[in-house]
């Protein structure tokens, strides 16, 4: 057993609290050093555990490590296509050709009832590894602010239940334990992903734009066939309508954020503000600390994958996700409404959309693995009244006229509409007066004006 460049007897266990060895006992760790044997590390810190539960363990992060700490490139995405690939099978020339022409289908009958501009590309058709591929590195920068917080706060509990005469180690050694912590949330924020991409049926499947080109405005449709298919097979609805109802639902969502283009930075930065608001409480640090076995694989998964240590949420963080939750019912409504008039002359096309709403209305266990991973809830509460209220404003508006409104935040319907649609034409018909405050400004800004 390799024990380094110690003076002691071969034969004799390293001194507990000996502080340079550990620190190298580490580090050989990190650096994927095949000599390194984790039993000694263990033994070091007076710690019992079975062998091969503890090499296992230790192996299979090992193996995702760079010389010198952190993931290895691309282990991340690498770990999100495996587990996208389980179960994934490729598409039959056929099936491949029957998407293609559903989406060339779609794009026509939307260009009929929408007065938002065709996509340039037409729609990738890809599998799960392809979407878990593309997509990863937005689910990150969503995530990025949990998975800085929580592996700090670990990394913390770590050192808390050292004893005594290992603090000063241990306290030397907390940044390549949170580097270990943080590249665990990523391999853990990866598989979720990866599981995510047996779930969705598209790129916009979600609600907000994940696959992009080289621009955030270049938003890309995305169709996966094969969960396309598995979708509409237990559907009463001829396989040609689904496959024209889906694309359809796609294409509008990826052109509903080409012609908004302030869309979807609106979006991400109600995710950020959300997410600055997330922090970790010391005292549920202190109270799980009393249970916390850091030499057990399944406890530091289960911290990292039930949310135990994501505190509650505070006013800030409700307004933010309420932002969120009014805009992705106003995108997930324009899309259902649009996309119920683009495939009217469908004969199923209502059973379609019906099976949609439900869908989303409850998401998959991937989604909600997401929703506990990182505490945020991606999912629109008032479809069906958004999806009402773009119906009255084009009854009243014509397709221009309802499109027009996503030029600007400020011309969109606000969530208290959603119940209240003729509220809004009202205002639209008859814009509220000037109040005083408004009038002020304008007459002081007038007194300023060198041209007075």
């Amino acid at each position: 057993m390799y024990r380094g460049d110690m003076s002691q007897d071969e034969n004799a266990e390293p001194a507990f609290g000996d502080e340079e060895w550990m620190k190298e006992a580490f580090q050989r760790f990190l650096s994927g050093d095949e000599s390194f044997d984790p039993e000694e590390l263990m033994k070091a810190a007076g710690l019992s555990v079975s062998r091969d539960e503890l090499q296992a363990m230790m192996q299979q992060l090992g193996s995702s490590f760079a010389p010198g700490g952190g993931l290895k490139p691309h282990a991340s995405r690498d770990h999100a296509v495996s587990v996208a690939t389980e179960n994934q099978h490729a598409l039959d020339p056929a099936t491949h050709q029957a998407l293609a022409q559903a989406a060339t289908i779609a794009s026509l009958w939307l260009t009929e009832v929408t007065a938002v501009s065709d996509l340039p590309e037409t729609p990738t058709i890809g599998t799960r590894a392809d979407w878990a591929r593309t997509t990863l590195s937005v689910w990150e920068d969503i995530a990025d602010p949990v998975a800085t917080a929580i592996p700090r706060a670990i990394s913390h509990m770590m050192a808390s239940q050292a004893p005594d005469d290992m603090q000063a180690m241990i306290g030397g050694l907390q940044g390549p334990m949170e580097q270990v912590s943080k590249s665990l949330f990523s391999l853990q924020l990866a598989g979720v992903v990866g599981k995510l991409s047996t779930e969705v049926l598209s790129g916009g499947d979600i609600g907000i734009p994940l696959v992009h080109g080289t621009s955030e405005y270049d938003v890309k449709a995305f169709l996966l066939g094969q969960n396309m298919r598995a979708f509409s097979k237990d559907l009463d609805v001829p396989q040609d309508e689904a496959d024209i109802y889906l694309a359809t639902r796609e294409i509008a969502h990826a052109r509903l954020f080409r012609h908004a283009k302030w869309l979807r930075l609106n979006i991400m930065s109600a995710i950020r503000d959300f997410a600055a608001g997330i922090s970790i409480d010391p005292s549920r640090i202190t109270e799980l600390a009393e249970e916390f076995d850091p030499t057990n694989a399944e406890a530091m998964k289960e911290l990292l994958t039930t949310g135990a240590l994501l505190p509650e949420r505070t006013e800030e963080q409700n307004r933010a996700l309420a932002r969120l939750e009014g805009m992705l019912a106003l995108i997930e409504g324009w899309v259902d409404h649009v996309t119920g008039l683009a495939t009217s002359r469908l004969p199923k096309s209502d059973a379609m959309g019906e099976a949609i709403r439900r869908r989303r209305a409850s998401g998959g266990p991937a989604e909600r693995a997401f929703s506990t991973l990182v505490g945020l809830e991606l999912r629109p509460r008032k479809l069906r009244e958004a999806s009402a209220l773009w119906a009255e404003i084009y009854r009243e508006l014509g397709p221009e006229g309802r499109d027009e409104l996503w030029r600007h935040p400020d011309t969109l319907p606000h969530e208290s509409d959603l119940d209240d649609p003729a509220g809004f034409l009202r205002r639209l018909a008859h814009p509220a007066e000037d109040t005083d405050f408004d009038q002020a400004l304008r007459d002081l800004l007038d007194e300023e004006s060198p041209e007075k």
